[in-house]
């Protein structure tokens, strides 16, 4: 293995919020969420909204020119059924809403685990690692570069894990959308600018680095083969049975929290709901302009008691910003359950791992080699946004 050094993982330089103090006594720079400024500023918005807007505007703009200007007078709508329809969107809505919101509490609970037991083996590692219960003295040297290697491992297990997270599935198509392309999001996700073997390359030997791209699942890879090295170290007692068995339970912990994470990562929010919510979202968004424009009308006759041209020929086009900002309404909410899906899909609203995965690294060094120990920097936020 590799001796003690400094190893990078390869991810973009990041700083990130405070989360609690390591072992070493320095914050740990651990974030609770990918967008770090206060709220998105209405510019934000707009811009993020813009195609969507100009959509409804244009369909705002189509039952009152077909009324105003081509004397289709029957194709005014009553609010009575729109309005029922509205309600039924809204239960659709908030049911959407509270199941991606679900899932996206739910990645970043178990990636808050991957923190905690990471830090519980970094303790283990440097404190059950010993001659104690060895026959005859082992090294100091020897004993610290056990220690590094499997941190050094445990470091490239969250690479591979991060980088599996980080692949894109057939129903990931979030980053797709013009805003984000016009960002950079995807761009700037550190996964997809560097290859897992860069990656794997400063913490394991050459012929581990193949022999763990070689499996279907790295990650699970690089777990059995620390399990396979803690039966060697108990057959050499560097560990005695107790220990063993306590580093063993760190392992099997790791595996049920990557297990838990692929769950979500591999399974959608079910397809049938997801697809019946646009459709139902876009029946009364098309329904809306009609209904106002009806209101308007209605109202445009007391309104021309008063000024007759303004409201006989003017008032009646008022119509076209209400129903614009009722449809934004709708439709936004329906994006924002949209953009919560996937949790690790890589764009602005999902978990940090890049930047919790560099926040364990800079811990496990530092329990290794002390405050004084050269670790990689924190990540820091691009365009606002942690990865």
């Amino acid at each position: 293995m590799h001796p003690r050094h400094v190893f990078r993982s390869g991810l973009l330089p990041m700083s990130a919020a405070v989360d609690g103090p390591t072992r070493t006594g320095r914050p740990s720079p651990e974030p609770l969420s990918m967008y770090t400024k206060r709220v998105y500023s209405p510019r934000d918005m707009l811009r993020w909204t813009r195609y969507e807007t100009l959509t409804f505007l244009v369909i705002s703009l189509v039952p009152v020119v077909l009324v105003e200007l081509l004397g289709l007078r029957w194709l005014h709508v009553p609010w009575l059924p729109v309005s029922l329809v509205g309600t039924a969107v809204a239960f659709i809505l908030g049911f959407q809403n509270n199941a991606t919101y679900d899932r996206l509490w739910e990645a970043r609970k178990i990636w808050g685990g991957v923190v905690n037991t990471s830090r519980a083996w970094g303790f283990v590692v440097c404190d059950f690692i010993s001659d104690q219960f060895s026959p005859e003295p082992v090294p100091a040297e020897t004993l610290g570069a056990i220690q590094q290697e499997l941190v050094q491992r445990h470091i490239a297990w969250m690479a591979a894990f991060r980088h599996s997270m980080r692949s894109m599935r057939e129903w990931e198509y979030f980053h797709k959308h013009r805003s984000n392309q016009e960002w950079g999001i995807r761009a700037a996700c550190p996964e997809h600018q560097r290859t897992l073997e860069e990656d794997l390359t400063p913490h394991l030997s050459p012929d581990e680095v193949q022999q763990v791209l070689a499996h279907a699942n790295p990650a699970t890879a690089l777990l059995t083969t620390q399990s396979h090295r803690l039966r060697e170290l108990r057959l050499q007692d560097l560990i005695d049975d107790f220990r063993h068995m306590s580093m063993q339970d760190q392992l099997t912990e790791l595996v049920a929290l990557q297990g838990k994470s692929e769950r979500i990562k591999n399974f959608p929010y079910p397809r049938q709901y997801a697809t019946l919510n646009s459709f139902f979202v876009w029946i009364f968004l098309f329904m809306v302009p009609f209904a106002v424009m009806e209101q308007f009308q209605t109202l445009s006759e007391v309104v021309a008691e008063d000024y007759p041209v303004f409201g006989e020929y003017v008032f009646v086009w008022a119509s076209v910003p209400f129903s614009m900002v009722v449809m934004w309404v709708f439709h936004t909410i329906e994006r924002i359950g949209r953009a919560s899906e996937n949790p690790f899909e890589g764009t602005a609203n999902d978990v940090p791992i890049s930047t919790i995965a560099r926040a364990i690294e800079i811990d496990l060094l530092q329990m290794l080699d002390g405050p004084q120990a050269q670790t990689p920097e924190p990540l820091t936020p691009e365009r606002g946004i942690q990865f």
